[in-house]
């Protein structure tokens, strides 16, 4: 008998030691922080860090926060903009908790109430701005939202990383006047590639011709040229052959050529005037015959 309650006791205190050990044994993982209430207040000092942490039982209480970057996805939000102008916005927050303390005491849901306040700040921003300028300067809107969630979620101990808008739908009018406009454009770049294909096409074909007359003329030119230079060439020679041909072989050629006028069937006749001297040289050249054949 004693051993039997010996034994319940044994077991007893086993458990009571397991339960102390399981209610003052906390492991806080790398990407949390754990902030320790005790007899229901906390301070900075009670943030715990990663690590076995160890807790009194009973008197503290845990509330572990994790401190990684999340996301909420703000569904579909219809907004008036400064010109009066219904648009259809969704847009993705993304967010961490930048100081524990004050995610845990001075909000109850940290992510709950910033999807909340991104819904009014979204109207508030979108009805400051044209419909042009919405559908224009996303990054410039994405922005200005970051920057005045930020600055309202700082009380809760959260800071506002990135805001991304990920579709803005305009009216059903403003599509379709956005589609002509479009299609306007690109028929626009079209005319405007065709017409520059064509005058690069004229200017082509001008530089070609152009080059052609280039071409042509310095032909010409370099043929004028040789045949200038073969001219020249040929009255050098018929300049040097003339110098080897004496003047009586001149004053044959002479005769041959009254002779061949005195055959000739035309009654007039253009005698040069240079007939005068050649036919006193013949004369002279006939005495120094006579003469030579005299002396003989």
């Amino acid at each position: 008998m004693d051993g039997a309650i010996a034994l319940s006791i044994l077991v007893v205190a086993l458990v009571v030691v397991l339960l102390l050990l399981y209610l003052s044994v906390r492991i806080v993982q790398q990407y949390e922080q754990m902030v320790v209430f005790r007899l229901g207040k906390t301070t900075e000092e009670m943030v715990r860090g990663p690590g076995l942490r160890f807790l009194i039982p009973i008197i503290d209480r845990p509330v572990k926060v994790d401190v990684r970057e999340q996301f909420i996805e703000v569904p579909s939000q219809t907004t008036i903009t400064k010109d009066n102008a219904p648009i259809n916005v969704d847009f993705l927050i993304y967010w961490r908790i930048s100081d524990p303390l004050k995610s845990v005491v001075n909000v109850a849901y940290f992510a709950g109430a910033l999807q909340g306040v991104a819904t009014t700040t979204l109207r508030a921003v979108i009805g400051d701005i044209l419909l042009d300028d919405v559908l224009s300067k996303r990054e410039q809107i994405n922005e200005v939202l970051r920057t005045k969630l930020d600055e309202v979620t700082e009380r809760w101990g959260g800071k506002i990383t990135t805001v991304e808008i990920r579709e803005i739908t305009p009216p059903r009018d403003v599509q379709d006047a956005m589609n002509r406009q479009l299609s306007a454009e690109r028929t626009r770049r079209a005319v405007i590639t065709e017409s520059e294909g064509a005058r690069q096409s004229a200017i082509n074909v001008a530089e070609g011709q152009k080059q052609s007359e280039i071409l042509k003329a310095e032909g010409e030119r370099q043929a004028a040229i040789l045949r200038a230079e073969g001219f020249s060439q040929a009255l050098e020679r018929i300049y040097a052959a003339a110098h080897g041909i004496d003047e009586k072989t001149m004053a044959l050629q002479y005769l041959e050529a009254l002779k061949a006028l005195g055959a000739s069937p035309s009654t007039k006749f253009v005698i040069p005037t240079e007939f005068t001297n050649l036919a006193n040289r013949i004369s002279g050249y006939v005495a120094d015959g006579m003469s030579g054949k005299s002396a003989g």
